[in-house]
């Protein structure tokens, strides 16, 4: 072989080398920007992942939005908001019954006093002006104080009748629920306990408000005057006559008939 081809040869071998090489970088360019891009791609999912999980995380839970939400007050009511509820004679002295739908001390006042309150708002005794909580739910990220509410606000759009009675059903031995059962924040069950009052029973107009959530803004505009209440009411059941909350004389007990006469018609003495 001469020199002559060898030396071709030879410059053919390196000339494909090149462009072997030449293609091998190509490629790995190639690889890296798909890399680059992939991992720009993944970032961006992240961050947009993050970023909506943050917007969901700060978004007001449905019952946080009904507190700017237009509130529909319930007939029967007076005041800002509709939030006065005053049920008795005009002529009789105020008490005000502060209470909480999944208080349990409030079922128990209920069961034990209720009947007589009742009689005594009929006889002009006194008037009630009811004033709604809805704290309990705050314990355990719950719904059914200010689900409950917005029923009690459902029923008193019936009537002032129909409003006693179904708060008298919502706190019965039947009904009313453990504290740690959140069993009013269920339509249905509310509608149920609804049947066991001869106002509210197969009453198609109370049944959509309270599926369709018709008092819901009203709830929290009630939960909100409980809170900013100025008679230095924390808990409930409470109970407040001419500024002065009413006492029992064993603080550690429930109330009873006898006790809670005693503390009214000692208010009612002034």
């Amino acid at each position: 072989m001469s020199k002559r081809n060898t030396q071709a040869a030879k410059t053919a071998a390196r000339e494909r080398l090149r462009i072997e090489r030449e293609r091998e970088a190509k490629r790995a360019k190639t690889k890296r920007q798909v890399v680059v891009a992939c991992s720009i791609v993944g970032v961006l999912a992240i961050a947009g992942g993050i970023g909506y999980a943050v917007v969901q995380a700060n978004k007001p839970s449905y019952w946080e939005g009904q507190k700017d939400a237009k509130v529909t007050a319930p007939a029967n009511t007076t005041g800002t908001d509709g939030t006065t509820v005053v049920i008795g004679k005009d002529s009789a002295k105020t008490l005000k019954v502060y209470e909480d739908p999944r208080c349990p001390i409030c079922a128990q006042f209920e069961q034990a006093v209720g009947p007589t309150m009742k009689k005594d708002i009929d006889d002009g005794k006194y008037k009630m002006q009811f004033i709604g909580a809805t704290f309990i739910d705050n314990k355990d990220n719950g719904e059914g104080s200010k689900n409950a509410m917005s029923a009690l606000g459902a029923a008193l759009n019936v009537s002032d009748k129909a409003f006693l009675d179904y708060k008298a059903a919502l706190y019965s031995a039947k009904y009313h629920p453990e504290e740690t059962a959140d069993k009013f924040k269920d339509d249905s069950y509310l509608i149920k306990v609804a049947d066991s009052v001869p106002e509210l029973k197969n009453n198609k107009k109370f049944q959509d408000a309270v599926e369709k959530g018709t008092y819901d803004a009203w709830a929290m505009a009630m939960s909100k005057t409980f809170d900013d209440n100025k008679d230095g009411v924390q808990g409930t059941p409470g109970f407040v006559m001419d500024g002065k909350q009413l006492e029992t004389s064993n603080p550690n007990l429930p109330w009873s008939v006898e006790e809670f006469n005693k503390a009214v018609d000692a208010a009612l003495k002034g």
